[in-house]
């Protein structure tokens, strides 16, 4: 394993941030810490590259103890690369000056021909004597990406490097970024709080809560196969539909029968919630069974359709843009999903995914 933390715990005061945290990347990764704000993910990043100090567990780069009972490596021994939100630039130095800051162990023309190297490895070879204030924020965000990765660390750090950028311009350097990563086959751990961005970005996602791992795994399994209600909600749009186990693993629901799948062992009679994704529930105008329009969103190629079944409860649909339908229409739906994932019902809920 290239990058190891094994329950790691951290305690502010009376306050656990990180409660027993495990995970690990293998070399060439990019993993994601995904989660709400104070959920951990930012103490974890900090922990990894020595900025905070566990309490309890380790941390391991390529077998290295860097953290554990009796051992702190200082963050310049660990071979670890930061690049911060605010990237943290030098405002008085040029983008090669900010890139050759970490490279003092070399010879002043190593400095040069290693800065002028990842400047143009970044798209910036000819931005080299501009200063930050003469550089835009994707611009500036990829001289700090490449003054990061400029001593050749072990592993990258990122702590919520798009959160300063548009919409239209972190989208593309979210992909830009990855694809950076991967042609130099670095290992990357990247803090978020937008699953867009970790979606994007990663091949595996922690996801956070309270300070604990609630899952890690591939952004497909967190959107298919969350292992809790809290992931199926946190991770995409989710609607629960009740269900109950009618033998041989088929589940009745109000839009017609499943077989069960992962997440769920509801004995024979039963009851479940069954998830379901905006793309489970399919309009086909010659399903028999109708469900009204109460609420639509516009998303360019396609509308959500927030749809209310005979039954009162609740689910969503997305449907291609050209099925433009008003509030108050009843279209035909029906389900197509191939993951069928369910959960113990909740008491009390009168409508799908709302208390």
């Amino acid at each position: 394993m290239w990058l190891e933390l094994r329950d790691a715990v951290r305690r502010f005061g009376a306050r656990p941030a990180l409660h027993g945290v495990s995970f690990g990347l293998e070399e060439g990764e990019v993993g994601c810490l995904l989660g709400p704000s104070g959920c951990g993910k930012t103490t974890a990043l900090r922990c990894i590259a020595g900025l905070e100090t566990l309490d309890g567990g380790s941390i391991l780069s390529q077998g290295r103890v860097l953290e554990g009972p009796g051992v702190h490596l200082p963050p310049h021994e660990r071979g670890i690369g930061l690049v911060f939100q605010d990237h943290a630039l030098f405002p008085h130095l040029t983008a090669r000056g900010n890139v050759e800051f970490g490279l003092q162990h070399l010879s002043r023309p190593g400095r040069r021909a290693r800065a002028a190297e990842m400047l143009e490895l970044v798209g910036l070879g000819d931005c080299t004597d501009a200063y930050p204030a003469q550089l835009s924020g994707g611009q500036q965000q990829r001289v700090a990406v490449a003054r990061a990765l400029a001593p050749r660390p072990a592993t990258l750090l990122l702590d919520e490097p798009f959160s300063s950028l548009d919409v239209a311009l972190r989208e593309r350097l979210v992909g830009e970024l990855r694809a950076l990563l991967k042609s130099l086959g670095a290992t990357a751990l990247v803090v978020t709080h937008d699953q867009q961005d970790a979606f994007a970005l990663a091949d595996r996602v922690a996801l956070m809560r309270e300070g604990r791992l609630e899952q890690w795994g591939t952004p497909y399994d967190l959107y298919h196969r969350p292992v809790s209600r809290f992931a199926a909600e946190f991770v995409g749009q989710a609607s629960f539909l009740p269900a109950c186990c009618g033998g041989s693993g088929e589940l009745q629901t109000e839009l017609g029968p499943l077989v069960e799948g992962h997440g769920g062992n509801a004995a024979c009679g039963g009851e479940v919630d069954v998830l379901l994704r905006p793309d489970d529930v399919v309009h086909d105008d010659v399903a028999p069974l109708k469900a009204r329009i109460v609420e639509r969103v516009f998303r360019g190629a396609e509308f959500l359709y927030t749809l209310e079944l005979p039954s009162g409860r609740r689910v969503l649909s997305l449907v291609p843009s050209h099925h433009d339908h008003r509030i108050g229409e009843s279209i035909g739906v029906r389900l197509a999903t191939d993951h069928v994932v369910t959960f113990p019902p909740l008491r009390g809920v009168t409508a799908a995914g709302a208390p």
